[in-house]
């Protein structure tokens, strides 16, 4: 009976998944129909592809559930699973990155090791209720009908609470994007205080401004996204510039989304030590007035903001090597007024 409730739960699952799936893509029209040009479908077919798709997936869905049509419908999923997979790592392979919008608007975020991972559990999950249809075709009815129905309602009520945070993310997003188009000024003045921010870096711990700080040290707040190149070509660069600027400079990487897909966005560009902090939406970017990537800020050693916004690679390089001419113009000033006093 244990393994009965378990092929019945996996089907509530997948099933569950292509139904979110499958009102993600309904309800925003637009962005499926532009996140299917981005994944290698020709423009003219990108509106039929939008509208077929969802309606192949809430067929798998509805499937799934009916014990005659189980297999066949997990055997559809596992193909269409499979096909999805395979065109994320071809254009990943391709140094392409575009918005992955499986789930709609509201999970739309730049392909990365994220998606992969979850679409190879749903592949598992997939084949999992292949053979279990095909070898327990009596299921649900074999289960009582309070069980059947009590896993059918639990199931669905995660769904919802999913869609729900689905929903609460995006708005998030929205929020920002709406705050960081209404700040006025790019930047916050040079002198002004440097607002303190907690944010985690991708080996776990929280790290602050304070943390950042120290005597004769200024910051460099580098704020990137994972699907912007040029932010990865600016990343590439910034070891070498750290190995420079070491004794005057910290170098950081802010970005915001997903840890996992920061962090290995971080080992894709070779950053080596420098550190990699995300955002969970734009609260750092908001507080400085930083409306897109790349883009830097730097911070003295005194905790104020030394510089106005530096925006795209060439002006953070500048901004780099500007700080290190400062750094050494105030070292050298303070060897002479320590020299002066001393005669």
């Amino acid at each position: 009976m244990l393994i009965e409730y378990g092929v019945w739960g996996s089907r509530l699952v997948l099933a569950g998944a292509f139904g979110l799936s499958t009102w993600g893509k309904l309800a925003n029209g637009p962005a499926t129909r532009k996140a299917v040009v981005d994944f290698g479908i020709h423009i003219r077919w990108a509106p039929a592809v939008a509208i077929g798709l969802p309606v192949v997936e809430g067929s798998v869905a509805a499937g799934i559930l009916l014990p005659w049509t189980a297999g066949f419908a997990g055997a559809v999923a596992l193909l269409l699973l499979v096909c999805f997979t395979a065109a994320i790592v071809r254009l990943l392979l391709r140094g392409e990155h575009p918005n992955c919008s499986c789930f709609g608007a509201v999970n739309a975020e730049p392909i990365g090791p994220a998606p992969l991972v979850r679409n190879a559990l749903l592949v598992a999950l997939a084949a999992l209720v292949t053979v279990g249809a095909l070898r327990y075709p009596q299921v649900p009815g074999s289960l009582p009908a309070e069980a059947a129905v009590g896993l059918m309602l639990i199931v669905t009520i995660a769904a919802v609470l999913c869609w729900a945070l689905g929903e609460l993310r995006w708005l998030r997003r929205r929020v920002d994007e709406q705050a960081l188009s209404t700040l006025g000024a790019e930047g916050l003045p040079v002198g002004a205080v440097a607002p303190e921010f907690e944010l985690q870096a991708v080996e776990g711990e929280r790290v602050d401004l304070a943390s950042l700080l120290s005597p004769g040290r200024a910051v460099l707040l580098v704020f990137v996204h994972p699907g912007c190149e040029m932010c990865a070509a600016l990343a590439r660069e910034l070891p070498r510039w750290q190995s420079r600027v070491r004794d005057v400079l910290t170098i950081v990487l802010v970005g915001n989304g997903d840890l996992t897909e920061h962090a290995a966005w971080g080992r894709a560009q070779e950053v080596g030590d420098i550190p990699v902090l995300v955002q969970q939406g734009n609260e750092a970017a908001l507080r400085y007035r930083v409306r897109g990537t790349p883009s830097a800020v730097l911070v003295g050693a005194d905790g104020r903001v030394a510089a106005a916004v530096a925006r795209g690679a060439i002006a953070v390089r500048e901004l780099i090597t500007s700080a290190k001419s400062g750094a050494g113009r105030q070292t050298t000033r303070r060897d002479e007024l320590i020299s002066g006093t001393r005669r």
